[in-house]
């Protein structure tokens, strides 16, 4: 077909059409057809030849146009549509490099293979176009509820009409076994909304976390104004669920608030989650004591609390322990991801008799060693000593408060504990240079020769193999992997180095190697220490 004057008026209403199904603007559409038109010609006139084409946005006239680049002679490579100064002086005066030379050619008759192309530019423009549209108008909702319709169902994912377009509810993101018809409606929370080759994909969720959150947000008031406010939520999706709440306002109940009158508030979002139970726990800023609410409807004895480990010991009675682990052990797994710590829970028999194990291996460590009698290491232990190091180094005070100690013996049981601990470190360092250890790493001031010894048992046996450690292969760590809390194993964990001063020791090996800068640290160190006090001045 030619572009005529009998047409011309058609290709605006063509793209007005489009542009009004398709809910994009029109210009982007013309666009579209701009580029077909000119491809097209290019199929005509030859490939290489730069042909433009502008459709008039007033009377649809499409004028075709050729271009011609001048450039400088040396980088003349498409003749078709690039030429020299000397070669443009023929149509243009006084060109110069980087000008371009416009020419009007004849519109084209487009065949039936040009007139296929040109449609499938079209349509694909139109539909990244659409795609656009659809990304602009969902990116910033994600983290939201939206309601929509069930268009169908695939393997187990449900596609979704949610206005604009269409989204995805994954089969893993559906509460139990919950199957839906199309035009069902349905309420759903967006958790991502990301461009991807075949367009933007919204995904929607029914199991995360958040979705219960922004539902309570829904239902009570005073979560929306800010004046309760949701701190942490677990959930076992379709079956059980914990969040903590707190309330800003000493007159407002946070738990009596969320659960509401006659439980009203908490029984419509139980009733959007197909019945999943929920236990609404009060905020606590000290650990221990969240824990202990975490923990309902189980009675606590007594909570120890690793910080440095995010570790938390729970003892209750006999009679508890069962509550307190739950069906399948769910009610200490959302404990846990409500508070973010690993727990373990023993009885109180059981913690007596881990108790009582340690005072045995401490006691039997010092009758080995120091060569006691066993009511002397017993004495010992129940004075809180629990390793040599501390008998050989501590101050003589702290000995002689010992019944039956004076300062002979004081000054006896540290000699002997030196002596042993003397003869540990020459073993462990002999044991590590049989191993390959250099004396760069013997050497490096930090390290105890029974750490340098399980450094090297892990193959690391250079301050250069040092320096390339990170923190948490020395001193231990915790991984989150599917919710749950994984132990990653520390080679020096066993000599209690915190992940502070592993950093350190791995830092002071790296300047020591010329690999950092002592003064790109000082000036990170400031930067830190200056966003500190902007955090502090802002709170």
């Amino acid at each position: 077909m030619a572009i005529t004057s009998a047409n011309q008026l058609e290709l605006l209403q063509t793209a007005e059409a489009v542009a009004r199904e398709k809910m994009i603007d029109p210009g982007l559409v013309v666009e579209a057809m701009e580029e077909s038109l000119a491809r097209a010609a290019k199929s005509r006139y030859g490939a290489e030849m730069d042909i433009r084409v502008s459709i008039d946005r007033k009377t649809g006239r499409a004028t075709f146009t050729r271009v011609r680049t001048v450039v400088e002679d040396e980088e003349l490579e498409n003749y078709q549509a690039e030429f020299t100064v000397e070669q443009a002086k023929q149509y243009m005066e006084n060109p110069e490099v980087g000008q371009e030379f416009i020419e009007e050619v004849p519109p084209v008759e487009m065949g039936r293979i040009a007139a296929q192309s040109a449609k499938q530019v079209i349509l694909q423009k139109v539909r990244e176009a659409e795609r656009d549209r659809q990304f602009e108008e969902f990116k910033d909702r994600a983290g939201t509820i939206i309601n929509g319709l069930v268009k169908r169902e695939e393997y187990g994912n449900v596609i979704v009409d949610v206005g604009a377009g269409e989204a995805i509810l994954r089969r893993n993101e559906k509460i139990g076994r919950e199957s839906y018809r199309p035009n069902d409606r349905i309420r759903v929370y967006i958790k991502d909304v990301r461009r991807e080759q075949r367009g933007p994909q919204i995904f929607l969720s029914r199991t995360a976390p958040e979705f219960m959150a922004e539902l309570f947000k829904m239902e009570v008031p005073e979560i929306y104004d800010g004046i309760i406010e949701i701190k942490a939520v677990a959930r076992d999706p379709g079956s059980r669920a914990k969040i903590a709440v707190i309330s800003y306002d000493g007159s407002i109940d946070p738990v009596g608030a969320c659960v509401g009158m006659r439980g009203s508030r908490v029984q419509a979002v139980v009733n959007e989650l197909q019945g999943e139970k929920i236990d609404i726990i009060p905020w606590n800023e000290d650990q221990p004591t969240f824990l202990v609410n975490a923990l309902q409807p189980a009675e606590v004895s007594k909570v120890v609390l690793d910080e440095e480990a995010g570790k938390i010991e729970v003892v209750v009675p006999e009679e508890q322990l069962s509550l307190a682990i739950g069906r399948r052990g769910q009610n200490v797994r959302l404990a846990s991801q409500l508070t973010g710590l690993d727990i373990d829970i023993m009885t109180e028999e059981q913690e007596s008799a881990r108790r009582q194990a340690e005072f045995e291996l401490r006691t039997k460590l010092f009758v080995d060693n120091l060569d006691l009698d066993e009511f002397f290491a017993q004495l010992l232990v129940s004075e809180g000593f629990s390793n040599l190091e501390e008998v050989a180094y501590v101050e003589l005070d702290e000995l002689l408060v010992i019944d039956g100690v004076d300062e002979d013996t004081a000054n006896e049981l540290q000699a002997r504990a030196r002596d042993v601990l003397e003869a540990q470190n020459k073993a462990a360092l002999e044991n590590a240079r049989s191993m390959g250890v250099e004396d760069s790493l013997v050497e490096f001031e930090g390290l105890t020769p029974q750490m340098i010894e399980a450094l090297a048992k892990d193959d690391v046996k250079t301050l250069e193999d040092f320096a390339t450690c990170a923190d948490w292969e020395l001193a231990g760590g915790w991984t989150t992997i599917d919710g749950e809390r994984v132990k990653d194993d520390g080679v020096l964990e066993p000599f209690d180095v915190s992940l502070e001063e592993a950093q350190d020791l791995i830092m002071t090996a790296r300047v020591m190697l010329g690999w950092v800068d002592p003064a790109d640290l000082e000036a990170e160190a400031e930067e830190e220490l200056e966003a500190a006090d902007a955090e502090e001045a802002e709170a």
